[in-house]
């Protein structure tokens, strides 16, 4: 996990479900309104675990790809005074 101010680098390559999506969210948690973090994981079921996990915590996902057998989540941490 690398932090650079307001955009944190999450790598959870090679970690099963349940994993990705509990620390996304411990991650998440720890975020200040408007920042952003960007997950990799490699684990299939995260393409449904993660957004899901975004829609619950009120947060937004920016950004979704696939790169191989990687996803790329980039995820904003939601602000609850602002839009």
């Amino acid at each position: 996990m690398t932090d650079s101010g307001h955009r944190l680098e999450l790598d959870l390559t090679g970690l099963k479900c349940p994993l990705p999506v509990l620390r996304t969210r411990r991650a998440l948690r720890s975020l200040t309104p408007g920042a952003t973090i960007t997950v990799t994981c490699t684990d299939p079921l995260a393409a449904i675990d993660i957004p899901h996990l975004v829609l619950e915590e009120g947060d937004h996902l920016e950004d979704q790809e696939r790169a191989g057998a990687a996803l790329r989540f980039t995820i904003r941490r939601h602000d609850p005074v602002g839009p």
